[in-house]
C-alpha cells in the first residue's frame, strides 16, 4: 500500500548515523491526519483519499472554515482539521472515514517525495531569478544587472514568449524527489529527511512514496 502524510516544515538541523557520519536532515512535523473522505472511481471517476491535519477547535474553526467545509467535515463525523489535502492512489480500499495516518507507516531508509510552497522573494531581477549572468563590472559599461538584449528589432521585431525576464520570485508548488528517511520518532510525530526540502520553517508539507524509487 502507499504511503502519504501531510506535515509542517520545523527546521533543519544535523545528526549522526551509526557510521559515524554527520548528516543534514529536514525535521517535519508529519500527522497525525484523520481520513475525512475516500473517493472512487465509480462515485468520483477516480481513487483518492482525502485527509485532514492540523487541530482547530470549534469557535476557531467556524471562523477559518466556510460554512460548505464546516459541512463536509460534519458529513463526515470527523472534527474540523486546519488543512484538507487529496493524494490519490490506485487502491484506496485499505483506507476507511475516521483512519488516522501515523508518522510510523515510514521506515529509515524510505525513499520520498516531499511537496511544498517555495520561499517568496519578492520582484527580483534576471540574475536573481535565472541565474543569468552579470554583464561586465567595469565602471565604463554601466550595464551590470539588466536584462540585456530583448530580441533583434528588425527580424523577429517582438519579444519571444518565456524570455527571461524580471518578475515575481518564488511562492511556487515544488517537489523534491528521491529524499532519505534517516529517522522515524513515532513519539513525537517527527520524521527526519536527508537534505532540504521546499518552503519556510512552518510551511506546510506534502511527504509521499518516490515515483521513481
Amino acid at each position: 500500500m502507499k504511503k502519504a502524510i501531510v506535515g509542517k516544515k520545523i527546521g533543519m538541523t544535523q545528526i549522526f548515523t551509526e557510521d559515524g557520519r554527520l548528516v543534514p536532515v529536514t525535521v517535519i512535523k508529519a500527522g497525525p491526519c484523520t481520513v475525512v473522505q475516500t473517493k472512487t472511481v465509480e462515485s468520483d471517476g477516480y481513487n483518492a483519499v482525502q485527509v485532514g491535519f492540523g487541530e482547530l477547535t470549534e469557535k476557531r474553526a467556524e471562523k477559518l472554515l466556510s460554512k460548505p467545509v464546516q459541512g463536509h467535515y460534519k458529513k463526515a463525523g470527523v472534527e474540523a482539521k486546519r488543512v484538507l489535502r487529496e493524494f490519490r492512489f490506485d487502491d484506496c480500499s485499505g483506507y476507511k472515514v475516521n483512519d488516522v495516518l501515523k508518522v510510523d507507516q515510514f521506515v529509515a531508509g524510505d525513499k520520498i517525495d516531499v511537496t511544498g510552497t517555495s520561499k517568496g522573494h519578492g520582484f527580483t531581477g534576471p540574475v536573481a531569478r535565472w541565474n543569468q549572468h552579470t554583464g561586465p563590472m567595469a565602471h565604463g559599461s554601466k550595464y551590470h544587472r539588466g536584462v540585456g538584449s530583448m530580441s533583434a528589432n528588425s527580424d523577429p521585431s517582438r519579444v519571444f514568449k518565456n524570455k527571461h525576464m524580471p518578475g515575481h520570485y518564488g511562492v511556487e508548488r515544488t517537489t523534491i524527489q528521491n529524499l532519505t528517511v534517516v529517522k522515524v520518532d513515532a513519539e513525537r510525530d517527527l520524521l527526519l529527511v536527508r537534505g532540504a526540502v521546499p518552503g519556510p520553517n512552518g510551511g506546510l508539507l506534502l511527504v509521499r512514496n518516490s515515483v521513481k524509487a
